[in-house]
């Protein structure tokens, strides 16, 4: 069983050979920040908070805040506007990364991303998760 610092240390890893694939140049931040790398996009710097994420039944789970041990107990934080740009996750469960932007990253918990329809064909509010895949969020968000 890995450790969380060990889930986050694959998870980093895992975009990292995305943007290596697509030749995203990417830096790490040497001093303490809410955000784990850099991507050169070219026009702008886009900072990423890096993820393990789950796959429970037909959606992959990606919780969007952290959590620490303190004498108080578990202290949970979220992201603020200003602190990160997007969320990348990795899902070991499918082997596939995926990049959130900012309205999905910040002041929230978790998102939910579905892989298979819902089995009451609910298709209003759904969050694909194809659409998320790090590659096309990406080209989104650089664009053609």
């Amino acid at each position: 069983m890995l450790t969380t610092t060990q889930m986050g240390w694959v998870a980093e890893t895992a975009v990292i050979h995305e943007c290596a694939k697509i030749g995203v140049p990417v830096a790490k931040p040497l001093d303490d920040q809410r955000y784990d790398l850099v991507l050169d996009l070219g026009s702008r710097f886009l900072r990423v908070q890096c993820k393990w994420s789950r796959r429970v039944g037909d959606v992959v789970v990606i919780r969007t805040r952290t959590c620490r041990r303190a004498r108080e107990g578990l202290i949970h934080r979220g992201y603020a506007p200003g602190e990160i740009d997007a969320i990348a996750a990795y899902c070991p469960d499918n082997a596939t990364s995926y990049l959130l932007p900012v309205e999905l990253s910040v002041r929230r918990t978790a998102v939910q991303l579905r892989l298979e329809p819902t089995k009451n064909n609910q298709s209003c509010g759904i969050r694909w998760a194809r659409e998320f895949e790090f590659r096309a969020t990406l080209r989104a968000l650089v664009g053609p």
